[in-house]
């Protein structure tokens, strides 16, 4: 069973960035791929970005593509987003989530299992 917590979220101004965090707890995390998501207020939640469980392969959605990084240290349990270059409409709650380990890299939420409680970052001038 993997725990997943978020930190790192924030307020900034547009063109600002942020980099969340990610601790993984109670599981192999090496053995998962991660993902990032959001929910923007009164939206549903959308797919961010995830990663292979050795970082080696990489997905975005368009609409951050060349914004944000996704990365892992997995020596220390921890998945990041960095984030650059954020707009007013990167307003949301971010999570990030785990699917079953020794699966593959997805991009869609319901094939997640494990989700942390996720983080705010508002973006507003």
């Amino acid at each position: 069973q993997v725990q997943l917590l978020e930190s790192g979220g924030g307020s900034v101004h547009p063109g600002g960035s942020l980099r969340l965090s990610c601790l993984a707890s109670g599981g192999s995390f090496s053995s998962h791929s991660m993902g990032w998501f959001r929910q923007p207020p009164g939206k549903e939640r959308e797919f961010v970005a995830a990663t292979s469980w050795s970082g080696g392969e990489t997905y975005y959605a368009d609409s951050v593509k060349g914004r944000f990084t996704i990365s892992r240290d997995n020596r220390k349990n921890t998945l990041y987003l960095q984030m650059n270059s954020l707009k007013v409409e990167d307003t949301a709650v971010y999570y990030c989530a785990a699917p079953p380990k020794d699966t593959g890299t997805y991009l869609e939420a319901e094939l997640y299992d494990y989700w942390g409680q996720g983080t705010q970052v508002t973006v507003s001038s």
